[in-house]
């Protein structure tokens, strides 16, 4: 089952897609999310998001700044304050 991922920003939606995993850089230290994770909130600090499209691939690297992820029901949404492009 593929995980639902959005990157959303407060001016628009950056992303929203099915994917493998996701890796986010927390505050507390990198965490990364399948379908199915737990409920789960955190901050985020300045890093690169990791969005593996499938199994075994490698990662599309995605800066951003500040924010925070939650991880609930609908899958994974990362708000933060600004990304990269």
């Amino acid at each position: 089952m593929p995980l639902h991922f959005e990157l959303v920003t407060p001016a628009r939606l950056v992303r929203s897609e099915e994917v493998h995993m996701v890796v986010v850089p927390g505050t507390d230290g990198d965490f990364g999310v399948l379908e199915g994770h737990a409920p789960f909130m955190s901050t985020i600090r300045d890093g690169a998001v990791e969005v593996y499209r499938a199994a075994g691939t490698a990662p599309e690297r995605i800066e951003v700044r500040g924010g925070f992820a939650e991880v609930g029901e609908n899958g994974l949404t990362v708000l933060v304050e600004h990304v990269e492009e």
